[in-house]
């Protein structure tokens, strides 16, 4: 697939992107129902429209022909800590490919210009959250130059 094309997600898009975006949230569901929401429940709370409206997020697609294969949202933030300096960054929050798309690179292209963008603003660094069973995520970020910054860890409290 060399004739995929990037653009930036518009409303003729948001029947496809909300049906993704629930896609996700029950793709995470199902690989962990112990803590994710159904994407029934979610999916008036974790919508595309609000990030098309938010001048501070950002959306892209990624498209082959007219067909939407994937997306990508993100957006502009700056990390601050009380025992941290101030860094302007971005963020990906949630990234999506269709099933029958992935392994062509698609994901990939969608990161490097949401990447280009950030710079284009003067972001200097990206982050992202993966919880530890996307296995596929955390591989695909890995080789996408992302590594540890913190570790969080997680121990379930039994009583005696």
């Amino acid at each position: 697939m060399d004739d995929i094309t990037i653009r930036p997600a518009n409303a003729h898009d948001l029947v496809t992107l909300n049906q993704m975006m629930f896609d996700l949230h029950d793709e995470h569901h199902h690989q962990c129902p112990e803590y994710f929401k159904s994407a029934s429940d979610i999916e008036e709370i974790k919508s595309i429209a609000r990030y098309l409206d938010d001048p501070e997020c950002l959306v892209f697609v990624a498209c082959h022909s007219d067909k939407i294969l994937g997306f990508v949202t993100g957006h502009f933030c700056e990390l601050i800590s009380s025992v941290s300096k101030p860094v302007q960054m971005g963020s990906i929050d949630e990234l999506f490919i269709e099933k029958e798309s992935r392994r062509f690179g698609v994901a990939r292209k969608l990161c490097m210009h949401l990447e280009q963008t950030f710079l284009d603003y003067g972001v200097i660094e990206v982050f992202v959250e993966v919880w530890d069973f996307n296995k596929n995520a955390l591989g695909f970020y890995t080789k996408s130059g992302f590594s540890n910054h913190i570790h969080w860890l997680r121990k379930k409290l039994v009583s005696n």
